[in-house]
């Protein structure tokens, strides 16, 4: 558990990498602290300060999984709600949903055609009296007779005294009123039944299951109008620093331009949630503080992203300090090592790295999947699939597991997988065009051919 400790005015020591990196996996079995230059290890968490700011506790680095574990473990599902059939899209449902109706509603044609009775088709050919013709959506008359056979589209209801149908490919028109019938056909012959895809009483959903448009289809032919779903979660997705443009005006001395939260809105979004756009709020600390706690008042989840890495001083960590219950972790991967989590007034808040590419990878790690378990998903984690290296991914043993972004492809039902060209933390443009994260275990480099495995964010 992260905490804030007594703000100091001493000067800030900056740690090189390679020391920052053993302090985090140096566990001490007491207490230990310098005078003057602030750094402490306090029962295997080690402290960092800056000149008068607060300092915070970091647990040693972590494994991926148990940081994703304890985010999950710390979220839970939302309340349930009634909504209408079409606002249910990609929402979870929460109760099993019963036909109360057959579908389809009455017997039709699977084809386009000739009702008849297997009588007049017992010798496999026959000329018949045509006596009349059913459109979908018209009424099953007139009854089939000995000698007659009536014209019927697909989908259209099937008379009284049809035994079978015949294919309009197997007819002839013989006159104006006449057909010649050729085929060997077999009781119920092209006839749907009614209730042949759902029986009226059946359980056809189950809770649990996402609506998709497939299923949004099949509750509007039972004539289902409302479900009983967990609602989906609404998240507040901001970004905060006196840098960042997001107007498209000039860029000034030291600016640039606002992206992680134009791209976290939308992978909120793609998660299934409703999100609230809190803008760019400024280096202001009573500011952040007035719009944190007005997202956690009318939220259920709060995203950012900045100010989680070990050393930064950012008016998001200083708010979240002294105001929120946070966990600042660092986690063996790459990239992304650095992961904030916590809540604020009882919303979880995900406090996502800086640079754009650790941003997205984070995401999708650990606050995608706690936003798909709040809104009801058994299995919030993307499924990891086995592929095969078609390039080599190159990477050295370093402690961390590594997720490369890569093109995965299917080739004669082989899945293959091909880094794209620059996996810099800051590279965001070569990120945008890949469709997956590959995973790569602490080690040497993955050759070609190898199986790897890779956790597809689009197909």
């Amino acid at each position: 558990m992260l905490r804030a400790e007594h703000a100091i005015d001493r000067p800030a020591l900056v740690f090189p990498s390679e020391l920052g990196a053993g302090l985090a996996r140096w566990r001490a079995p007491h207490h230990v602290q310098t005078i003057g230059w602030q750094c402490a290890v306090d029962h295997g968490a080690f402290i960092l300060a800056q000149a008068s700011f607060r300092t915070y506790t970091v647990d040693a680095v972590i494994a991926r999984v148990a940081a994703q574990n304890t985010v999950l473990n710390a979220v839970a599902r939302l309340d349930t709600v009634t909504v209408a059939r079409d606002d249910a899209y990609q929402c979870v449902l929460a109760a099993d949903v019963v036909s109360p109706e057959d579908v389809p509603p009455f017997a039709n044609s699977a084809v386009d055609g000739y009702a008849v009775t297997l009588a007049d088709m017992a010798n496999g050919a026959a000329e018949l009296k045509v006596s009349g013709t059913i459109a979908a959506g018209g009424a099953p008359e007139p009854a089939v007779t000995p000698g007659h056979a009536v014209r019927i589209m697909t989908g259209a209801p099937v008379p009284a005294g049809a035994e079978a149908i015949v294919m309009v490919e197997d007819s002839q028109r013989v006159g104006d009123d006449h057909v010649k019938l050729t085929a060997r056909v077999q009781p119920d012959q092209a006839i749907r039944p009614a209730g042949d895809d759902v029986k009226r009483g059946d359980t056809v959903f189950r809770s649990g299951d996402e609506v998709n448009a497939a299923v949004i289809g099949m509750l509007a032919s039972m004539n289902v109008e409302h479900v009983d779903v967990t609602r989906r979660p609404t998240v507040a997705v901001l970004s905060t620093g006196d840098e960042l443009v997001d107007d498209g005006s000039r860029l000034g001395p030291g600016q640039i331009r606002e992206s992680n939260k134009t791209m976290l809105v939308r992978l909120v979004a793609e998660a299934g949630c409703d999100v609230v756009d809190y803008g760019i709020v400024r280096d202001d600390e009573g500011k952040l503080e007035e719009v944190l706690r007005h997202a956690a008042q009318h939220c259920d989840a709060i995203v950012t992203s900045g100010g989680v890495s070990m050393g930064d001083y950012d008016v998001v960590k200083a708010v979240l300090g002294r105001i929120a219950d946070m966990q600042w972790m660092q986690i063996a991967i790459k990239p992304a090592k650095p992961f904030a989590f916590g809540e604020l007034d009882g919303t979880p808040i995900f406090g996502l790295p800086g640079n754009p590419v650790s941003s997205f990878v984070s995401f999708e790690l650990f606050a995608r999947p706690a936003l798909r378990k709040m809104a009801g998903h058994t299995q919030p984690q993307r499924p990891a699939l086995n592929v095969t290296a078609q390039a080599a991914f190159n990477r050295k043993p370093d402690g961390k597991e590594h997720f490369a972004r890569a093109i995965v492809t299917a080739n004669n039902g082989v899945l293959s997988a091909t880094p794209v060209s620059a996996q810099g933390s800051h590279q965001l443009a070569a990120t945008a065009l890949a469709n997956a994260l590959v995973i790569l275990p602490d080690g040497n480099p993955v050759a070609p051919g190898d199986s790897v495995q890779a956790l597809l964010l689009s197909f």
